[in-house]
């Protein structure tokens, strides 16, 4: 039987361009609205000869919005996210560093901006997001493996890095439903995602060249808005930088990391 307008309007996720604006509306939006993903996790401290060690929980979200341009689509956001005790979920200040007895400054996470491209065609090539559907579920996987020049060198930072190449992976799954991407009406759909990311110590850990580093291990979803924070989180970023309550207006580069900002705030003297 011939195929009906609906079937034939069905995204085909093997092709480049339909699986790049499906992961779009599955990640953020085609629409001109803010979106909002929430995540919450922990954080684990591996080193050699020891077992992990439970640190923090962490809780953030990221707030974007897309634009369209030549050959996809432009992603401007910020995100932060906050470490927690591990027990009653407090957003900490300060941190006894069970390591090496120091009282540290918690460092929390504020990245602006957190800018890409999502492009058929980009500085690393074409698109290529592996998709996985399994009946009515849709998962895309993204290994992102990281190694380039530290902000934070050695000579100059010796207690806040142990290598002058930063090294670290971050592992995605995002997750929406196929019935929901075969609804052309939707500029954005449901998405879960779960997020892990193998790093170095935190700078603002003052480890220096301790051998070992940190597993994250979180799951988020796409709210509504950014009204649909946890109220904790919003009475935080109110009092500390309401800013973030809102994605960026205008593209800027390079984007933020956790240890540019440690740099900025943290200028070598001489």
């Amino acid at each position: 039987m011939p195929h009906d307008s609906e079937e034939a309007s069905r995204p085909d996720l093997s092709q480049p361009a339909d699986n790049l604006r499906a992961f779009v509306r599955a990640r953020a939006s085609l629409g001109p609205e803010d979106t909002v993903v929430w995540w919450t996790g922990n954080v684990h401290a591996q080193a050699p000869g020891e077992n992990f060690r439970h640190l923090f929980r962490f809780e953030g979200f990221n707030i974007g919005r897309t634009e369209e341009v030549e050959g996809g689509h432009r992603f401007l956001a910020r995100e932060a996210a906050f470490y927690q005790d591990p027990r009653t979920g407090e957003i900490l200040e300060n941190w006894a560093n069970p390591f090496t007895g120091d009282d540290c400054g918690v460092l929390h996470v504020w990245n602006d901006p957190v800018n890409m491209d999502f492009l058929l065609d980009g500085p690393r090539g074409p698109w290529r997001a592996l998709v996985t559907e399994v009946g009515d579920d849709v998962v895309w996987g993204q290994d992102i493996l990281l190694a380039y020049p530290s902000p934070l060198p050695v000579a100059k930072y010796p207690e806040n890095s142990a290598d002058d190449v930063y090294r670290a992976a971050e592992l995605f799954q995002f997750f929406a439903r196929r019935s929901d991407l075969d609804r052309a009406d939707l500029p954005s759909v449901p998405c879960h995602f779960s997020w892990s990311r193998l790093s170095p110590w935190l700078p603002w850990m003052r480890m220096g060249d301790r051998p070992g580093g940190l597993v994250f291990h979180c799951h988020g979803t796409k709210l509504g808005g950014y009204g649909d924070l946890p109220e904790h989180l919003r009475k935080y970023v109110a009092a500390q930088n309401p800013g973030f309550a809102r994605a960026p207006e205008e593209w800027s580069a390079p984007n933020e990391t956790s240890w540019t900002y440690f740099r900025k705030r943290n200028e070598p003297l001489g």
